[in-house]
């Protein structure tokens, strides 16, 4: 029960579910809990079954809200539901369990080496959170690393990215259990209080030495339709809705001139083809007439029968025409939700999910060339994968200068959901020094600059448009000068490398332990 606690506690600092806000301290706190109940562990067996039921409840108190998505709108019955999100809780949480048996197998005798410990400690964390993240297409929501959104770790994600402060995260708890020495103990606090209460100058000297000047800023105006879940698809009520309205705002925007309208995650419910005569048409003359504004509107297309993408499409600027508009489709597409993972077909059919199986677009799409602007549209939780992100600055001419990402969060109600991505958002502004707009259909539409601060956002569960201004970025941080080029491999290479040397090192001192036996 205290470790279901814990867990519980680990899963709520990511974002608390009272008022969103990420809480570092409560991490640390949990996960030191947890490596000083490894440290007497009595055995691997234990150990596995005591971090499979934190593991557990970390991510049960996370992504609970799985359970709005596949049974309010998707129809599966409850139980069902419940036993689903339960299962891939248990699958995320064994992966950390197998990795700290390791853990407990290969740390020192009697913790007489506290900080190589504390590194292996850190090390199978980290490998636990990038299978975690790569296995099944992955899913590292509730990746340790937001926790410290706003705390003072954050200043490492330019340089090592979210699984670095994970990793960091890590071996500061370990440290702090397993050393023996309570003037260290203490300077770890200490350092940590004294770093998050200096957070904002470190920030600023971090700005300073890496940024280049800014491109040119833009006016944009982010479209927010409210439109409730289970109508979204509706032709009756909601679709008709959406139509409507954000037809009346495209068309708003381009008289009021702001220089980009962006809309949710298919705001437009429909394919091209099924569009009322002259939809289409008059958005994009509208555009093309008006030389100072142009759209990213979100929009399920379709090449053949039953080949559909999750998309985004650009009207006006000097690269679009009628023929070829600029065009993003999603490339990492959710399981069960935007694709049929083999052999589940079954459970897809249990649910009433719309346009369920869609075609992956490919990775490394070119940004969209606007006003001095590389726009890189990404559409819902692609954000959440930064090392794809970082592809896309292999080419520092062409690197994206503003991130924008279309959302439909509506799936998952109005909860912590919302917050936790707007906290994943903030994340990627902050590893790659680049400002992030969001338009989405319920929250958090909002406009975060380089800094992974919100500068403007929309009440939740509202129906609105927000217009503020945004300026682009062109220096690259480290991590994406690394990332775009190595994806995760560094990070594997150094994890892997240490778990290999500590087990060579204790075979090494178990043959010496014999050799003195015998002599």
């Amino acid at each position: 029960m205290i470790a279901i606690f814990f867990g519980i506690l680990h899963g709520c600092s990511v974002a608390n579910p009272w008022t969103g806000q990420a809480v570092w301290w409560l991490q640390l706190l949990a996960m030191a809990w947890l490596v000083g109940s490894l440290t007497r562990a009595e055995s691997t067996k234990t150990a596995f079954w005591l971090t499979a039921r934190f593991g557990i409840a970390w991510f049960c108190s996370s992504m609970w809200w799985l359970y709005i998505s596949m049974h309010n709108y998707g129809g599966l019955a409850a139980p069902l539901a419940a036993l689903a999100v339960l299962g891939l809780c248990a699958l995320l949480a064994s992966f950390y369990a197998a990795g700290l048996v390791v853990f407990v197998h290969l740390r020192s005798a009697n913790g007489t080496r506290p900080l190589q410990d504390a590194i292996l400690f850190a090390a199978l964390w980290l490998l636990a959170e990038l299978l975690r993240g790569t296995v099944m297409t992955g899913l590292p929501w509730s990746a340790v690393g937001y926790a410290h959104i706003d705390g003072p770790l954050v200043n490492a994600a330019p340089y090592v990215g979210v699984y670095g402060i994970s990793a960091l995260a890590a071996f500061i708890a370990a440290l702090f259990i397993l050393t023996r020495s309570c003037m260290l103990k203490l300077g770890i606090v200490l350092v940590l209080c004294i770093k998050a209460s200096l957070m904002p100058s470190s920030q600023a000297l971090l700005d300073k030495a890496s940024q280049a000047p800014p491109s040119a800023s833009l006016t944009v105006r982010l479209l927010q339709g409210n439109i409730p879940q289970n109508e979204k698809f509706d032709t009756r009520t909601g679709v008709s809705t959406a139509l409507d309205w954000y037809k009346a705002e495209l068309l708003k925007a381009a008289d009021d001139g702001v220089d980009l309208v962006v809309t949710a995650e298919t705001a437009i419910p429909l394919l091209p083809q099924q569009l009322p005569i002259n939809y289409w048409p008059q958005l994009y003359d509208k555009f093309a007439s008006s030389p100072k504004t142009a759209a990213l509107i979100g929009i399920p297309l379709s090449s053949s029968p039953g080949n559909y993408s999750n998309s985004v499409i650009g009207l006006g600027g000097s690269e679009a025409t009628p023929d070829k508009p600029y065009r993003y489709d999603k490339h990492h597409l959710v399981p069960f939700g935007e694709f049929v993972p083999p052999m589940f077909r079954w459970f897809i059919d249990l649910m009433h999910i719309p346009l369920g199986d869609f075609s992956a677009g490919a990775q490394a799409q070119a940004s969209w060339a606007y006003k001095g602007q590389q726009l890189a549209p990404n559409i819902c939780y692609e954000d959440l994968f930064g090392e794809e992100l970082a592809v896309r600055f292999l080419d520092a001419k062409t690197a994206p200068t503003i991130f924008v990402n279309v959302s439909n969060i509506g799936w998952f109600g109005n909860g912590v959901a919302v917050d936790q991505h707007l906290n994943i958002s903030r994340m990627r502004a902050i590893e790659f020094n680049r400002p992030m707009i969001r338009a989405t259909n319920t929250g958090a539409t909002a406009i975060i600059d380089h800094k992974g601060v919100v500068t403007n956002s929309l009440p939740r569960a509202t129906r609105g448009a927000l217009t503020g201004g945004v300026e682009g970025q062109t220096s690259l941080t480290p991590y994406a000068r690394w990332a775009s080029q190595y994806g995760l491999q560094p990070l594997w290479a150094v994890a892997c490398t240490w778990v290999i040397f500590i087990f060579l090192r204790r075979k090494l001192d178990s043959r010496l332990r014999g050799n003195d036996k015998l002599l």
